[in-house]
């Protein structure tokens, strides 16, 4: 229950904001342009259908992992620990960031359906900020703990306690939902007089501005700045974190003891170096550096290849992790066992005392 305990609490804000935008956006009628399409990867059919295998593969690998990662947290109360509940938040989070864009991407490659409405690409442009964003916030919450795990051990359990967690992680929400919402309803406010073809993959923020009609670079440095805000200040947050924890393992006096610390952090600063490099490479280079190839290629990696290699990264890292995905794995064949044996006991059971003429 430690993982469930308010996840009504932090959905609920989402279902407001979605109205909300879809309020704002029905009502605003100066906009010529109502459905959007998205360019085809290539007009050989081979290679889109490699692309699709390829996806459909990371993104099948992506679920199973994280879906994986977050029931064996739920169900193992050895795990109930605040590394483990912000690990557990993570994975769903990569499960609703990976379902945002992918079903849609996949459709676009193999068929000729890849239009989408003004309102859709709104939507899914909503929930890829919203959970982008709630990631830089939930990995910054991260290196906290292990911040306050390592430097303060003797107050980790009253400094970490349930309900900061949980605080931690509804603000992590908040805040994506915020720039979600405000980051959407600002870019869609604008005029869109044509083309309407998306040369992406998805409804990304630079892809969409290049649309718009008029002088966008107000837009432009607004999207910049709020990037700058969103991906660099968690991530200041971060490099305070780990510059204390490592001041406190090179004054360990035990070998042992500072190769214990710094394998507890390996995890995560791993999965921060895939997050935030391809964010940082995306979003804060200057727009003369920008091409659309590259641009795909970047975002193929941080919606699908990085959501796939989370779940990887802490199971092969972690021996907890490791242990209770066995337990996990192994009630589940337990519950399957005794089913098929009785299926076989109960075929057999009318043929009990029955003897041949």
């Amino acid at each position: 229950m430690f993982l469930s305990e308010r996840i009504f609490m932090m959905t609920l804000p989402l279902f407001f904001s979605v109205m909300s935008l879809n309020c704002s956006l029905w009502q605003d009628n100066s906009m010529s342009v109502k459905r959007f399409a998205f360019a085809r990867f290539s007009e050989v059919t081979e290679q889109c259908f490699l692309l699709f295998t390829l996806i459909l593969l990371m993104f099948l690998a992506s679920l199973t992992g994280n879906a994986l990662i977050a029931t064996a947290i739920w169900t193992n109360p050895v795990l109930h620990t605040p590394m483990y509940f912000f690990l557990a938040n993570l994975s769903l989070l990569e499960i609703g960031y990976t379902c945002s864009v992918i079903p849609k991407m996949l459709q676009s490659l193999v068929s000729e359906a890849r239009g989408i409405s003004r309102e859709g690409c709104a939507t899914q442009m909503f929930f890829f900020l919203l959970l982008g964003t709630s990631e830089c916030c939930l990995l910054a919450a991260m290196a906290f703990d292990r911040y306050m795990a390592i430097c303060s051990p003797l107050h980790y359990a009253t400094r970490m306690s349930r309900g900061v967690c949980v605080h931690l992680a509804m603000v992590s929400w908040g805040v994506g939902c915020m720039v979600g919402l405000g980051q959407t309803n600002y870019i869609f406010s604008l005029d869109f007089c044509g083309p309407c073809e998306i040369d992406h993959f998805f409804c990304d923020l630079l892809p969409i501005l290049a649309l718009a009609c008029g002088d966008t670079s107000h837009t432009e440095a607004a999207v910049f700045v709020a990037a700058i805000l969103c991906v660099s200040s968690p991530f200041l947050l971060i490099i305070a974190s780990y510059g204390r924890i490592l001041a406190a393992v090179l004054s360990m006096p035990s070998p042992e003891g500072r190769r214990k610390a710094l394998s507890t952090c390996s995890s995560h600063l791993l999965v921060v170096t895939l997050f935030y490099g391809s964010a940082s490479v995306t979003y804060l280079r200057p727009k003369a550096s920008h091409s659309p190839g590259i641009d795909k290629l970047l975002a193929l990696f941080y919606t699908v290849v990085t959501s796939m290699l989370n779940p990887i990264i802490y199971s092969l890292r972690n021996k907890e992790v490791k242990a209770a995905l066995r337990r996990t794995l192994g009630k589940t064949k337990i519950h399957i066992q005794p089913k098929i044996k009785e299926r076989k006991r109960s075929s057999h059971c009318g043929l009990e005392g029955y003897k041949p003429k």
